[in-house]
């Protein structure tokens, strides 16, 4: 972000800066709103589109193609590809700072239970020939369309700004492996590193037509975990000559139970939470192994360490208890990892200032506390040194909805709910497009 240095002016000279950067400042913002606002009508088919037809992680082709046939129009140099279907678009424009946004595509394995009339009946089938249901619950559709948005009135703001502007559409989010594998797969060889990365969610706790951008901790860091199983398998009515891993994961489930509250200081957050447990097929069959998913999550990495040392411990003792050789002890498959998301204070504070200048007062919302939940975004830029980072909340939910929840204490449907939906989605887009593009307006300002 920009930072004023009027004040080292003389008293008067810095009178009239002041008065002409802030008429410069009304004039461009109204310009963005106005280049917002001309995308709705498109940009909101493009989403229900996009609703209608969602992808899941790694298999965006068809969004992708979308992503890259606009931008591409627009006149961004355009990488596809990346990382599986990722895309990066480059918009250089003069000397100064290379600057990031980022938008996730991919949607969610359930199926959505709303009345939409454009709401997403969609099945696949997956590697294993089971089919599942997709839905866009957690507002990646909406997360594309801003996206395409932002893109064309940075373009159309050229004169303003000077710099570089990288533009992700991200695949995978959802599985917390797509910001990673655009990075593994060569993200940097072909676009610059930033020296700020933003990005944005839509939140129906917030009303459409707000943003948010609160400073300190947003969302918490996350890891998917295999923990895989080693038995004797055998027949059911045998089972003193098995290792049953049925057993075994059943008394693991219980033994993480006091993994946090027993192990982690409870002044630190801390989640662990199994999400399945994969064991045998058959009712008279005891399995050879079995797979146990777990998700950790944390915001400080002393207390990762802590969750994934007593996990070991706790199973590889069961397994030890229940007789399972040295050779065949439980394995410990690394999947999706996210570092917590953080807001600077300094940087907070300046874009809840420009926001409020940009979109008025009534427009920003104070930000939600500190969740578990978790985004991966901030792998994209994980270990380039000196890269900032900025989260914004974008509102998606009725205008009542804050009154409501204080006078009732309910929500609407939340994210990854079935029910999940945007209200008023063409606000949120154009809502979102232009509290974004002020802020890479101001990350590239002419110093």
């Amino acid at each position: 972000m920009s930072v004023s240095l009027s004040w080292r002016k003389p008293l008067a000279a810095a009178l009239l800066l002041a008065t002409a950067g802030a008429q410069a400042a009304s004039g461009l913002n109204e310009r963005v709103a106005e280049l917002a606002e001309a995308q709705g009508d498109q940009l909101e088919s493009t989403f229900k589109h996009l609703h209608a037809n969602p992808e899941l992680g790694f298999q965006e082709t068809e969004t992708a193609k979308m992503v890259s046939k606009r931008l591409k129009k627009l006149g961004y140099k355009v990488h596809t590809g990346i990382g599986g279907t990722g895309v990066a678009a480059v918009l250089k424009n003069g000397d100064g700072p290379v600057v990031m946004f980022r938008s996730d595509m991919d949607g969610l394995p359930l199926q959505e239970d709303t009345d939409l009339d454009y709401a997403s009946r969609k099945q696949v089938t997956l590697d294993d020939g089971s089919k599942v249901h997709v839905a866009h619950a957690c507002g990646h559709d909406a997360h594309v369309s801003w996206l395409l948005g932002i893109a064309k009135v940075m373009r159309d703001t050229r004169d303003d700004w000077s710099g570089t502007l990288v533009l992700v559409a991200q695949p995978a989010e959802e599985l917390l492996e797509g910001a990673q594998a655009m990075v593994d797969d060569g993200l940097y060889d072909q676009v610059p590193k930033p020296q700020l990365l933003i990005s944005a969610h839509v939140f129906p706790a917030w009303p459409s037509g707000t943003v948010a951008v609160r400073a300190g901790r947003r969302m918490a860091g996350s890891d998917q975990l295999d923990v895989t199983l080693h038995g004797v398998g055998g027949h059911g009515s045998t089972p003193q000559l098995t290792i049953d891993p049925v057993v075994m994961g059943a008394r693991s489930v219980m033994a993480y139970q006091t993994i946090v509250s027993r192990n982690v200081d409870p002044q630190k957050p801390a989640v662990l939470t199994v999400g399945a447990s994969q064991i045998g097929e058959a009712n008279n069959v005891i399995s050879a192994s079995g797979v146990l998913k777990l998700n950790l999550r944390w915001y400080e990495k002393s207390v990762r360490d802590q969750m994934i040392e007593a996990i070991k411990r706790e199973t590889n003792g069961i397994a030890l208890a229940a007789g399972v050789a040295d050779d065949n002890m439980p394995e410990y498959t690394f999947k999706g990892y996210s570092e917590p998301v953080y807001n600077d204070e300094a940087l907070a504070k300046h874009a809840q200032q420009l926001l409020a200048a940009g979109l008025g007062k009534g427009a920003v919302m104070p930000g939600f506390p500190p969740v578990m939940g978790s985004e991966d975004f901030p792998m994209l830029v994980a270990g380039i040194e000196d890269t900032q980072t900025l989260f914004m909340e974008v509102g998606g939910g009725p205008a009542d909805v804050v009154k409501n929840y204080m006078a009732t204490g309910k929500l609407p449907p939340m994210n990854h709910n079935p029910k999940f939906e945007i209200i008023d989605p063409r606000r949120v887009i154009t809502t979102a497009i232009e509290a974004n593009s002020l802020l890479l307006l101001d990350a590239l300002a002419p110093q």
